[in-house]
């Protein structure tokens, strides 16, 4: 799928974590890449996270799936919405969605969620954390936007859904097939279903919390650091007051703390792999018989496309102008280099047909059979 007509570098510059954006209908040509069935389906597999919610008067119920295929039989009238987590790692032609909105970088790309309402269906008005573009792929849904909210927004009481205690409408648009919104975080917004067959696919962007980023980094840095690395103070002096934390003890302490929190280095490593972990690291993508590098290069030769998984993450880091280290599905690749300009490649694309320069390079067929070999690359997707 492909954007008609979409300025990115205007969207860049005056909505990107600005403002929200309703457009209409910005595709080449809209076709809706699956079916309510199709999605219903996976709603029932053990691998794949969704949510059941229905609505009574005013308030909402939410079911965590695998949900039994009976289950849709008892909705009834009620109003219901169906929501499935990360359908792009399953479905190719949902995959396809995102590929229009690489002007965002790689790290930054979380999944494709797929909802499916029934006339009136919706979550409740809520705010999100992260960027979005909803994009209506059957039926009508009606939007209202809010003000912007944050952690000291009031909330309902509810177990399992962040919804707003209080929400009014500032605008409000109908989104036909093809129609697009995109909602920066923390405004509030509501989608309500309009009539039967209505669905919404919202292609998601991470955004970590500095909570999120210190946490995790810190971790990481635990398991490296031994008991023997201790505060000292030999040149001691004596004090006035033995209760007093002096400013130069304080200085220290703090320093031993921030020389390892300030490693820009190690840090671009970490975040490289923390980043590029995918979203189920449980799920084994790896082939059934690994391929070696010679019979690798032979199936090249005939220009047999690859694929990236649509669950891998691919990024890198640059360390100089010979060497990067390439970061996919959390694990780190150092690349120098002809291997350095091969993985460049790796990232700037979805599917590719290499080649041939590349077949003759040692490095790149080694480090192709590697992604093959867990799962990261294969023949077989699209």
């Amino acid at each position: 799928m492909q954007l008609n007509n979409f300025d990115t570098a205007a969207f860049l510059r005056d909505y990107w974590q600005k403002r929200p954006l309703l457009i209409r209908n910005p595709w080449r040509s809209w076709h809706n890449p699956l079916t309510p069935d199709e999605l219903a389906g996976l709603a029932c597999e053990d691998h794949v996270e969704s949510r059941l919610i229905t609505q009574s008067s005013d308030d909402w119920n939410a079911e965590h799936g695998p949900l039994p295929e009976a289950r849709f039989g008892e909705l009834g009238r009620t109003p219901w919405t169906l929501l499935v987590q990360a359908v792009d790692h399953h479905v190719p032609d949902v995959a396809a969605l995102i590929a229009p909105f690489r002007f965002i970088p790689n790290w930054r790309i979380d999944d494709v969620m797929v909802s499916y309402a029934s006339d009136g269906g919706g979550v409740g008005p809520h705010f999100d954390h992260y960027d979005v573009f909803l994009v209506q792929g059957l039926g009508q849904r009606r939007w209202q936007i809010g003000g912007m909210c944050d952690d000291q927004t009031a909330l309902r009481q509810h177990e399992d859904l962040l919804l707003l205690a209080n929400f009014e409408a500032v605008e409000e648009w109908v989104l036909n097939p093809g129609d697009m919104l995109y909602i920066p975080p923390g405004i509030a917004h509501n989608g309500i279903a309009v009539g039967t067959d209505c669905m919404t696919y919202s292609i998601g962007f991470r955004s970590p919390s500095r909570k999120e980023l210190i946490g995790h980094w810190c971790d990481d840095l635990l398991p490296g650091l031994g008991d023997d690395d201790r505060y000292r103070d030999p040149d001691m002096t004596l004090q006035d007051n033995p209760g007093e934390i002096p400013a130069m003890a304080l200085d220290r302490l703090h320093a031993m703390i921030m020389e390892k929190l300030a490693d820009r280095a190690e840090f671009a490593r970490w975040f490289g792999e923390y980043s590029s972990t995918p979203r189920y690291p449980e799920t084994n993508w790896s082939p059934e018989q690994p391929i070696e590098t010679e019979h690798l290069r032979h199936l090249l030769k005939s220009d047999q496309m690859l694929f990236r998984n649509p669950a891998s993450r691919f990024s890198f880091v640059r360390e100089d102008d010979r060497s990067l280290l390439l970061f996919v599905d959390g694990e780190c690749f150092p690349c120098e280099d002809e291997a350095a300009s091969f993985a460049e490649i790796l990232c700037a694309q979805d599917k590719f047909v290499i080649d041939p320069e590349w077949r003759t390079s040692d490095a790149a067929i080694k480090l192709l059979a590697k992604l093959y070999n867990r799962g990261s690359l294969s023949f077989d997707w699209g």
